[in-house]
């Protein structure tokens, strides 16, 4: 297939990026903050990927603020969110341990991954227990 009738099949996408978010830089912040900084890389068209997961207040708290942004944010069309996560099941009692230790520490799930975009980019998220299929609007 030559290169014109590939880029006629796939249709464009407009431009954005992947930022990645370690946890660390998060952890200390209150709740406010952390889903102002959350806001602040999805509104500048970005797709975040999040080491670690948000609490599930924060979560809805973060659901409820863009719902309430759609129609206050010019192309402000809310957020596509999806959470794959480790469960720890089939591992030894060692890793499980370790890992229980490496969360109180962190104060947050290190064994999970979060991604958020903004729906005018991220079409869908597919979640399987061990994938995420991210599909784009064109």
């Amino acid at each position: 297939m030559n290169m014109k009738k590939r880029g006629k099949h796939l249709g464009k996408i407009k431009g954005f990026s992947i930022q990645f978010l370690p946890y660390s830089e998060i952890r200390k912040l209150d709740s406010n903050d952390r889903i102002k900084k959350i806001l602040s890389i999805i509104l500048g068209n970005n797709i975040l990927i999040l080491q670690g997961k948000l609490k599930s207040d924060e979560e809805t708290r973060l659901i409820g603020d863009t719902m309430a942004m759609i129609d206050h944010v010019k192309n402000f069309k809310g957020i596509e969110l999806a959470v794959i996560s480790g469960n720890g099941k089939g591992e030894g009692i060692y890793r499980q341990f370790t890992y229980g230790i490496a969360n109180a520490l962190t104060g947050g799930d290190v064994n999970a991954i979060t991604i958020i975009g903004p729906a005018t980019i991220v079409k869908e998220m597919k979640r399987n227990p061990k994938k995420i299929e991210l599909l784009l609007n064109r």
